[in-house]
């Protein structure tokens, strides 16, 4: 009898399942259990009473002329090959932007889930579907999506909830709840490593992501030590994705220190799986970094042509939403290349789709941009409004550096109008941010892995140092 979370199954099922089987196929339990077993055996199985051995379901399965599995589990022969092979095609219809295709897949898939009573199935499909959500701009819709999953699995251990959990998690992150993503993720990375035996592979798609929700909220220290570990669990993970994903979220990390040579070198790692996959929407992500790492460098040109590159993929790739964000950091570089109107025009377009709850960081961002734009332009009464909503969406979403500094450029610009009270309470707003470490704020670091020493730690701690944050949300 199986003994994994996955289909678990009573006494009482699998002795009516193979009663159900064996009068479909016109057999007597005596027919069914000879030469190997007793008639009485099986009435005793039928009727709940006895729990049959792997060897003795495994042979009542050949008798039957059907898969151990579907006996044991009442999961039909071929079916979770079945979805796998679906969730695929329907990854690939969305990346080649076959929105509609793709969604038919999962609803077809999520269908024969549940109509087996399979819910480890369908709480895949169930993930797979809250992803595609999430990179359309459906954040709430995605975010119930994992939540579905997660009460699917809620009897299942902690390691197959992950990536639900995972999901849920960065859906508060795109919504611009920051903090509480990070939460959620530190709460379940600590549950795992609290157990003594935490799952790797599970532990490296935590780390990868809580990452981005350290940056945010300033927390440098931890961001590096996430990164740290993650890449002492990379070799046991089979994933290829999995670990490129960490990659490219290590990249962010190393950029946040300054040291884009090494950012550049992850993000080749990364690149060059997502290639070999043809993971379009995932390659694009990669563009979209190396654009923030030009940018960050003053290779303006150089930064366009990869974020422009970026939101094309992703908009053929269906991602809309991400599309959007990587568009406020083009309107950012297009204002550094002299192009001010369009860069206005630009930002304004996209803060149609971005807001409280949906995108918020990014929204934040575009707000800033406008507000230097129209101080430059001598417009200090439109400039002001913008510094105010900006700094209003990066209290709510504590983000801690964006808000010193839109909170300094605000204190500016009430200064020069001879606004002193007003500018020195902007100034303290942004002070004050910054004076709440998150090694305070977050609480309690989370647990580190049992199986990685300490000496470890310290040798892979040379490769990723903390450093300076930046705000660039990439997923």
């Amino acid at each position: 009898m199986p003994l994994s979370g996955d289909g678990q199954q009573t006494q009482g099922q699998i002795g009516a399942r193979l009663q159900e089987v064996r009068t479909r196929r016109g057999l007597t339990q005596r027919a069914l259990a000879e030469p190997g077993y007793t008639a009485a055996y099986v009435s005793t199985l039928e009727a709940g009473k006895a729990r049959a051995s792997e060897a003795a379901l495994r042979y009542f399965a050949e008798r039957l002329a059907i898969s151990y599995e579907e006996l044991a589990t009442g999961v039909p022969a071929g079916l979770r090959a079945e979805i796998r092979d679906g969730l695929a095609e329907a990854n690939a219809a969305m990346d080649a932007g076959r929105a509609a295709e793709a969604e038919a897949l999962l609803a077809a898939l999520l269908e024969r889930a549940a109509g087996n009573d399979v819910p480890d199935l369908a709480a895949d499909v169930r993930v797979a579907l809250g992803a595609f959500l999430l990179r359309r701009g459906d954040l709430a819709a995605g975010r119930e999506q994992f939540e579905q999953a997660e009460a699917l699995l809620a009897d299942r251990p902690l390691v197959a909830r992950v990536r639900a959990i995972r999901g849920r998690a960065t859906a508060y992150y795109l919504e611009g709840d920051v903090r509480y993503s990070c939460y959620l993720l530190e709460n379940t990375i600590s549950e795992l490593n609290g157990g003594g035996l935490p799952d790797p592979a599970s532990l490296v798609l935590l780390y990868a992501a809580v990452i981005g929700p350290y940056l945010e909220l300033g927390a440098l220290e931890r961001a590096t030590k996430a990164a740290t570990l993650a890449l002492d669990l990379a070799p046991r993970v089979a994933d290829p994705i999995a670990v490129a994903t960490l990659h490219r979220s290590v990249a962010r990390t190393l950029a946040a220190g300054g040291r884009f040579d090494e950012a550049e070198a992850a993000l080749v790692k990364a690149q060059d799986v997502y290639q070999q996959w043809e993971i379009r929407a995932e390659l694009a992500q990669c563009h979209w970094m190396r654009g923030y790492l030009y940018a960050q460098h003053e290779r303006f040109a150089d930064a366009e042509t990869e974020l422009r590159t970026a939101a094309t993929m992703l908009r053929a790739a269906d991602a809309v939403f991400y599309a959007v964000q990587v568009e406020v950091e083009l309107a950012d570089v297009r204002w550094r290349l002299g192009h001010t109107d369009e860069a206005e025009h630009l930002l304004t377009r996209l803060l149609a789709d971005l807001g409280p709850g949906h995108g918020a960081v990014h929204a934040a961002a575009a707000h800033r941009l406008l507000g230097l734009i129209r101080e430059r332009a001598d417009d200090p009464q439109t400039a002001e409004r913008h510094y105010r909503q900006a700094i209003e969406l990066q209290q709510d979403a504590d983000v801690a550096g964006d808000l010193a500094d839109t909170s300094r450029l605000l204190g500016d610009l009430l200064d020069k109008q001879g606004r002193t009270r007003e500018a020195v309470a902007a100034y303290r707003n942004g002070l004050t941010a910054l004076a709440r470490p998150g090694t305070t704020t977050l609480g309690a670091a989370p647990l580190p892995p049992p199986v990685i020493s300490a000496l470890d730690s310290v040798h892979r701690a040379v490769h990723v140092v903390p450093g300076g944050g930046d705000s660039a949300a990439h997923e």
